[in-house]
């Protein structure tokens, strides 16, 4: 199973940089588990409020975006839900100060490593150095300056 974040799927909807790679990287894919958790989902939904509030997108941009989003998940990927392992594993990596983790990118490892993920794909460069310290397979998957694959 390849598990994905909020980051590494925001492109495929908000135009950025990464859009194209992404969006090629996807086209390649074959057959495989692809998975995202419901705090995926809620992370795009704040990204999407805070793009409103700042005023990079109106209210209907942002409302198209979070209906595209959400036909993309459930047409193409499996959606886990977190249970009570999962936030307690996330609170313990937490406790690793050495791995500088945030709470939602804590989750977001916890989510993906308790049901067996053969990949964790992000493009948050800290999350993918944490995993690496927490020895999970993270990797931005895509070829960027600075991410690696």
């Amino acid at each position: 199973m390849r598990y994905f974040d909020t980051s590494f799927l925001a492109p495929l909807i908000l135009p950025e940089a990464s859009s194209e790679p992404i969006a090629a990287f996807f086209e390649e894919l074959s057959g495989d588990d692809l998975a995202v958790s419901h705090w995926t989902r809620v992370e795009f939904a704040s990204l999407l409020a805070r793009e409103v509030r700042m005023g990079g997108l109106d209210a209907e941009a942002a409302s198209a975006a979070a209906s595209q989003f959400e036909a993309m998940v459930d047409e193409s990927f499996v959606v886990l839900l977190p249970d009570p392992d999962d936030f307690d594993r996330a609170r313990d990596w937490l406790g690793q100060f050495e791995t500088g983790l945030r709470a939602g990118d804590a989750l977001h490892l916890a989510i993906a490593n308790n049901r067996g993920a053969d990949a964790i794909h992000t493009l948050d460069k800290a999350m993918i150095a944490a995993g690496k310290l927490l020895g999970l397979p993270t990797r931005a998957g895509i070829a960027l300056p600075g991410y690696g694959s």
